[in-house]
């Protein structure tokens, strides 16, 4: 049953580009599992495939009832050998028959994953990524990075001088700002980006930091425990997904057998 919480809440973010803040809606949903409420893109969903099997639907297109979750993989892990999340899922589905694959945490990561190197994907193909110790450096000293990424296996000290260049070109030279290692090496990044060898990757445009920082952020939670140190501009971008924050992201479905509902 939907509270007044989970209805649509309007949230400030402001635009790195200019002092313009954007307003974005998103609804809120409350995980079954640590009751809190939050954002509904900064959580994930758990729908039921049609032999009733429950699956994660990280993009929120499957058909039917769902449920949300915005715990840890190691708190859902514990939830599903103390039987607690069989209770909030047969709560949730109002006592429909159901099999929870006793690899669900997994599938839950691996959606996630796929759904957060596919948004950058897509951002490279919309013309809003760099790659290359060159280009990125060019780009964060003239004021235009607005988010920084590493491969898992970058050298620190080619990752380094790349953050300075940011500082420096954002005129915040004390802050710290050394964008984020993801959990992937520079294979998997290439692949994921269509391009040879890619270790470090910028992105050159406020609103696509925006959408790859919300969709790394949701995946990162999530093999957590730890929340993710900011890679965007602004802390705005960077809010890590332990809040429950985010805005709209685009990515697949989490599993093949969900059918989807038409875009």
């Amino acid at each position: 049953m939907r509270t007044s919480r989970s209805k649509s809440r309007r949230t400030q973010l402001r635009n790195p580009n200019n002092d313009t803040a954007r307003l974005t809606d998103s609804p809120e949903r409350s995980c079954i599992l640590s009751r809190e409420h939050g954002l509904r893109d900064g959580l994930v969903r758990l729908a039921l495939s049609p032999d009733g099997n429950v699956l994660p639907d990280v993009r929120a297109k499957a058909p039917g009832r769902g449920a949300w979750i915005g715990v840890t993989r190691a708190e859902l892990e514990t939830a599903m050998a103390k039987g607690k999340l069989k209770g909030a899922l047969a709560r949730a589905f109002k006592g429909a028959t159901l099999t929870i694959p006793a690899d669900l945490p997994q599938l839950i990561e691996d959606a996630l994953r796929r759904h957060a190197l596919d948004r950058l994907g897509l951002e490279a193909k919309s013309g809003f990524v760099v790659v290359g110790g060159t280009a990125i450096d060019k780009a964060a000293r003239s004021g235009k990075l607005y988010a920084l990424y590493h491969a898992s296996d970058a050298a620190p000290d080619g990752a380094g001088k790349l953050a300075q260049a940011w500082r420096v070109g954002s005129d915040d030279e004390g802050s710290g700002r050394k964008g984020l290692a993801l959990p992937v090496p520079r294979t998997i990044l290439s692949l994921a980006l269509g391009r040879e060898n890619v270790v470090h990757v910028g992105l050159t445009d406020a609103r696509a930091a925006q959408r790859a920082n919300d969709a790394l952020s949701r995946w990162l939670h999530f093999i957590g425990p730890e929340p993710i140190p900011a890679a965007c501009e602004t802390s705005s971008q960077g809010a890590s997904t332990a809040q429950f924050s985010g805005t709209d992201v685009v990515g697949h479905i989490g599993v093949d057998q969900l059918k989807q509902e038409p875009e």
